[in-house]
């Protein structure tokens, strides 16, 4: 019989943290779509459902909350300014949303292929995610030009979202004023809090913000974390959808390359202004939770699927580019 000797243990231990640590993301996404099947499917766990899907409305905004307040630390108020590459991403946001409202408006076509661009326009107008700050820090961009830039785009899409989808699907039973103070209720509390907050502990409680700043990569496994449950609950809406698997398909690519075109074209603009990381995650990583919000709102809401599948595909870009990172930074040490 074989004998696992201690510095065995700790050797497999070390392999699967490293592990871990190398893969969080994709570990995350895993993570939430197992834990869904196995809450939905194992009929054991049927009553905890009330109490998980308490722990899970509460835990979401706390963790969004903790991972900026840690990524604030590091921000300097006095670079929280715009700058010339976010006025490029704000006309991109702009014109690829009209021309596609153009066209739908414009273009009779089967609803198919309308659930299909409506989901694309969704994709295309949805503002920077709120944690984006999180992975640009990891990716070695700047937090404070992606932090400008959230707010700005923000801004964008509470006045043009309320303007625009009633153009394309009238029926939307909200004015535009109620609109725009919902979409800046969902974001900016949740936004200028930790950001608020960060700056007070700089100002009048110095010992506690530098103790925070200490949890240097707390605020990514955290974001991991909040990932994990937001996979989940991304899967649960396309399990429990009526629509035929084809259409699913149709607009979750659709999903695909709007994601793709993003990321490409904020890192050729940031590029251009050596922020090549901040650009490319300020266009491309999207607050989809707002945005599937946005679809059931004012669209159809079967075009919610292309934001449910942006979260997969966004996740997949930044798992990516943590790997190039991290295979980078290797090779510059084995130098």
């Amino acid at each position: 019989m074989a004998v696992i000797l201690p510095s065995e243990n700790r050797n497999a231990s070390t392999m699967i943290i490293r592990f871990l640590k190398n893969w969080t993301l994709p570990v995350a996404m895993l993570a939430g779509t197992i834990g869904y099947f196995i809450l939905a499917r194992v009929p054991l766990l049927a009553p905890t459902k009330p109490v998980v899907n308490g722990m899970i409305a509460f835990l979401t905004p706390f963790l969004i909350f903790a991972q900026l307040l840690l990524t604030f630390c590091k921000v300097e108020v006095h670079e929280l300014k715009p700058k010339a590459w976010h006025g490029w991403l704000l006309l991109f946001q702009t014109a690829s949303c009209l021309a596609v409202a153009a066209l739908l408006i414009c273009c009779p076509m089967d609803e198919v292929y309308r659930e299909v661009f409506e989901g694309a326009m969704v994709c295309l107008i949805c503002p920077t995610a709120t944690a984006a700050a999180v992975i640009t820090g990891k990716l070695g961009g700047s937090a404070s030009s992606l932090t400008t830039y959230t707010l700005l785009s923000n801004l964008l899409a509470a006045v043009a979202v309320p303007l625009v989808f009633p153009l394309v699907e009238p029926h939307a039973d909200i004015s535009f004023f109620s609109a725009f103070l919902k979409i800046l209720g969902k974001v900016f509390p949740l936004l200028l809090c930790p950001f608020f907050l960060a700056w007070f502990l700089r100002a009048f409680v110095p010992k506690v913000h530098q103790i925070l700043l200490g949890f240097r990569d707390a605020a990514f496994y955290l974001w991991a974390v909040a990932l994990a449950i937001v996979s989940g609950q991304t899967v649960r809406s396309l399990v429990n959808s009526d629509a035929p698997v084809f259409v699913e398909i149709l607009i979750a690519v659709a999903g695909l390359i709007t994601c793709c075109v993003q990321f490409y074209l904020g890192k050729r603009i940031g590029g251009h202004y050596h922020e090549r990381i901040s650009g490319g995650q300020a266009l491309g990583q999207k607050n989809t939770v707002l945005a599937i919000w946005m679809a059931y709102t004012y669209l159809n809401p079967l075009s919610s699927v292309g934001p449910g599948s942006y979260v997969l595909w966004q996740n997949i870009i930044n798992s990516w580019q943590l790997w190039k990172k991290r295979k980078k930074e290797e090779a510059e040490q084995a130098c």
